[in-house]
């Protein structure tokens, strides 16, 4: 009798240990599996948070099948004392053992709302947009200029919660007295930013900052990516250039940056500066004259006059041979790569086309009727803005 029961429940056993086994089976397949989410959600995980909350949180929303095994499954992979507070994107069908990766590898928001404040060359702005996680853009919410438009209440609000992500975005052709000068009204960074760097030493690009970070040590990464960058360029450099050292190439690629904004167009400016080096020509370029007027404190606002053209400074390109001592911008990697290896061409002359961009020219004829035709073009706007103010004053 005794052998009999405990046969039987030697295999009450077995049947208990197999549906156990097929239940963790499942419940591991499960975890790993595609999620049920159909749309992208940003998931919120306020400080404080725990995996319960946001288990219930991702449960709500459709984007976990079962919370339970979610969090078991955190605990299983010991995560669970892993998770960080920010804004997550979870993709549609993201799995539970990719969401519980994504909330506890770093802490990084990855949406949600951020600010942005933007150093443009003609404008300094701040603008406060949030991501939409259905159509993966942002949405703006508020932009304005600091010291100039009113400070948006929402711009208040935004800064002081705890999952907003804080961005400075460079613009290629800024120059360094502009970012510091930018920097400085910045009240999400803190203490001071130091002498201006040099010009040309700070990578135009996009920097997540943190409320009180510091403005020396976010200038010291720009620099630091700059340099690496330059590097890069004098590395991969043309042999034949004219050119004797990455400091040289820093100015050539400054002077690039400032003249064209079509990116197809970079490697052909370069070109043109290149072969005036090799055949002594004067580079003969605005932007340098610009630079000589202003230092790169600000914009100049206005057309050169014939005497700035000819007045004496070290960077006037059209009174000094070859490249001016320093560059006159940040110019960014498309341009660096364009001064290292511009396009093969016997172009010398270039000037604007009327599109945006430039026409090109081998002869002084054939640029002097690019020249007359830019001309024309400039009075017939000059003609057409006139008639609209006239229209536009009547009765």
């Amino acid at each position: 009798m005794w052998r009999n029961v405990a046969s039987n429940a030697f295999s009450f056993l077995v049947v208990i240990l197999f549906l156990l086994g097929g239940i963790i089976i499942w419940g591991q397949s499960t975890y790993k599996a595609e999620g049920p989410l159909e749309n992208a959600i940003c998931l919120q995980v306020k400080p404080g948070s725990n995996m319960r909350r946001v288990s219930q949180d991702l449960a709500e929303q459709g984007a976990v099948s079962s919370a339970a095994i979610f969090r078991m499954g955190a605990d299983y992979e010991e995560k669970t004392s892993q998770l960080k507070a920010g804004s997550f994107l979870v993709e549609a069908g993201t799995s539970m053992s990719d969401i519980v990766e994504t909330v506890t590898k770093g802490g990084a928001s990855t949406c949600g709302t951020e600010v942005v404040y933007r150093i443009g060359v003609n404008r300094v702005s701040v603008q406060v947009r949030e991501l939409d996680p259905v159509s993966n853009r942002f949405e703006e919410r508020a932009e304005f200029v600091p010291g100039t438009d009113e400070v948006p209440e929402v711009y208040v609000e935004t800064k002081a919660q705890a999952d907003t992500r804080f961005r400075i975005a460079l613009a290629e052709g800024v120059t360094s007295w502009q970012v510091v000068n930018a920097m400085q009204a910045m009240d999400v960074l803190e203490g001071e930013a130091g002498e201006v760097p040099a010009e040309g030493t700070l990578a135009p690009d996009s920097y997540e900052v943190r409320p009180g970070d510091g403005r020396a040590s976010v200038l010291e990464r720009m620099a630091a990516a700059q340099q690496a960058r330059i590097a890069e360029a004098w590395e991969a450099r043309d042999p034949d250039l004219p050119i004797e050292s990455p400091e040289e190439l820093l100015t050539l690629a400054s002077i690039v940056e400032k003249e064209t904004g079509v990116a197809a167009e970079r490697r052909q400016v370069a070109a043109v500066f290149v072969n005036r080096l090799n055949q002594g020509m004067r580079l003969q370029t605005d932007p340098t004259v610009i630079y000589g007027i202003t230092k790169g404190e600000g914009v100049l606002g206005r057309g050169l006059r014939r005497s700035e053209l000819r007045a004496e400074t070290p960077w006037n390109t059209y009174v000094i041979n070859g490249l001016p001592p320093t560059p006159i911008a940040n110019p960014g990697r498309a341009s660096l790569m364009a001064a290292a290896q511009p396009d093969e061409s016997e172009f010398i002359f270039f000037v604007a086309d009327g599109t945006g961009g430039h026409a090109f020219a081998k002869t002084l004829a054939e640029h002097n009727e690019n020249v007359a035709r830019w001309r024309q073009i400039e009075a017939e706007r000059a003609a057409a803005q006139s008639e609209e103010t006239t229209s536009g004053s009547g009765n």
